[in-house]
């Protein structure tokens, strides 16, 4: 088994991977970094991405950043064990510092930390901007970097192969398992690549490989049966298969975040696009195949609820809805821009002729667009940008928003199924990256970021995924360069 000796392992080379390697390699550490796809395709999930950003300027988070967090920071947490978090944290009991929830320390260094780490990457190469999204109706603010997330992954890639005495990049290589002294001190990694096992050697591991979605396996195990029915939402995904949770867990890491869930993206099921996103339906109407009506369509703006109604599409018949409008889509400017799919719409100039080519239940849908129609309201305080109010209510499930009869030709329809964007479920981390144990003590040597951490609970707080790997990977590297320096992890 072949040997090497680093200051510091990076286990994937996604948007967190990379800005600790980068950050690490900067400080005067040597640094390996373990990509298990080829180096075309290196990056994960952050490659497909567009990589919004809940910024409202290139230094501030969004108004609603720290509020959409906290409101989705854990279960019914315990009162008596959260008291402690106005205390200072080096007095936290023990079964807080490992409690599984999203504590106020990530989430204000997360937010300190958002803009500095984007002038970061803006002295990377990287350029960002309020740009164009898919999304008709907003509630926050997003920034993202002008070619997306892949532009993070080139840039940073780029200049880690600068450091070429500093930095390994290893492609094809997956790491497998964590090397622990008698003390549980890390002392390297285990991983395997083209030629077989190799051997690494360093003081300290980040572990930034992904979540699960790309394993079947523990998709089922944690997130349930109903798991077959969802699928990664990029081709980055696949290769998320849950090896650094895995090491984590078995090196004696807390869990934290929510195990059985993960960020849901309604998508057209046909298309083999990067986020074949549908989000037409709040404009018209969700049915399942047996030809009913089984969620609010539009409780809210679509870019604060898709996620919601994700989850309720996957509790459907094989996981799988119609999204189906009439012509009055037409008055939704743009609304083109909300199908990402490469598919075309399944479109007909009557009702029937489009039930007729949907796999549905066509006498129960006729019905229930029947019930519809006769309890929306008059349509004349219409208005496709804003939340209008114009309510169906007398139905169960109502339909708060947008609410216009189905009738004007052509009639179009979309299948969509429920992706897997990330799975929630991760390792417990401190402020300082450091992966924390059951005790509540840091894990000598041992950091997770990206989605290796787990911070998410139930809705995913958007355009805050990639900010979240960018940041504690940046953090994660700084640490363990300093550890290195210092001779001791």
């Amino acid at each position: 088994m072949k040997q090497q000796r680093f200051d510091l392992i990076v286990a994937g080379s996604g948007a967190a991977g990379l800005s600790a390697a980068v950050t690490a390699a900067e400080s005067g550490a040597r640094v390996a970094i373990l990509e298990r796809a080829p180096k075309d395709e290196r990056g994960g999930n952050t490659r497909y991405t567009e990589s919004f950003w809940r910024m409202q300027s290139k230094d501030e988070v969004a108004d609603d950043f720290t509020q959409r967090l906290a409101e989705n920071a854990g279960g019914w947490l315990d009162p008596e064990v959260t008291k402690d978090w106005t205390r200072e944290q080096s007095g936290w009991p023990a079964i807080l510092k490992a409690h599984p929830a999203l504590g106020p320390d990530l989430i204000q260094t997360w937010g300190e930390q958002a803009g500095p780490t984007l002038r970061w990457l803006e002295s990377q190469g990287v350029k960002f901007d309020f740009l164009p999204n898919y999304f008709i109706t907003v509630s926050t603010t997003r920034m993202s970097p002008i070619g997306g997330g892949r532009a993070i992954v080139e840039a940073l890639a780029a200049r880690a192969e600068e450091f070429e005495d500093r930095v390994s990049y290893i492609y094809e290589t997956a790491a497998e398992r964590l090397i622990q002294d008698e003390t549980g001190r890390i002392q390297g990694i285990i991983a395997k690549g083209p030629s077989g096992y190799i051997s690494l050697e360093a003081p300290s591991v980040i572990l930034a490989t992904g979540g699960f979605q790309g394993n079947a396996e523990m998709m089922a195990r944690y997130c349930g049966p109903a798991a077959q029915w969802t699928r990664p939402i990029a081709r980055g995904g696949y290769y998320n298969r849950g090896e650094g949770v895995t090491m984590g867990l078995q090196a004696g890491a807390a869990p934290a975040g929510d195990f059985g869930s993960f960020h849901a993206q309604p998508v057209d099921p046909r298309s083999g696009e990067a986020e074949p996103v549908v989000l037409t339906y709040s404009y018209g109407i969700l049915l399942n195949r047996e030809g009913k009506r089984f969620t609010n369509e539009a409780p809210a703006t679509v870019d604060a609820t898709y996620e919601a109604t994700s989850r309720d599409i996957l509790k459907q018949s094989q996981g799988m809805a119609w999204a189906i409008v009439d012509g009055q889509i037409d008055d939704v400017p743009n609304w083109r821009k909300a199908v990402r799919s490469d598919q075309p719409e399944i479109i007909a100039d009557t009702l029937d002729g489009l039930l007729a080519k949907l796999d549905i239940d066509a006498t129960e849908a006729r019905r229930t667009i029947s019930s519809f129609n006769n309890a929306c309201p008059d349509p004349s305080g219409f208005d496709p940008i804003k939340t209008d109010g114009l309510a169906v209510t007398k139905l169960s499930p109502p339909k708060t928003h947008w609410s216009r009869k189905l009738q004007k030709p052509p009639f179009r329809a979309w299948p969509i199924v429920c992706a897997t964007c990330f799975t929630f479920g991760g390792l417990k981390i401190d402020s300082s990256a450091r992966v924390i144990d059951h005790d509540g003590h840091p894990i000598p040597g041992l950091y997770a970021a990206g989605e290796t951490a787990g911070m998410y609970f139930r809705t995913y707080t958007g355009s805050t995924s990639v900010m979240r790997g960018c940041v504690f990977g940046r953090i994660a590297g700084a640490h363990a360069a300093r550890a290195a320096n210092q001779g001791a992890a």
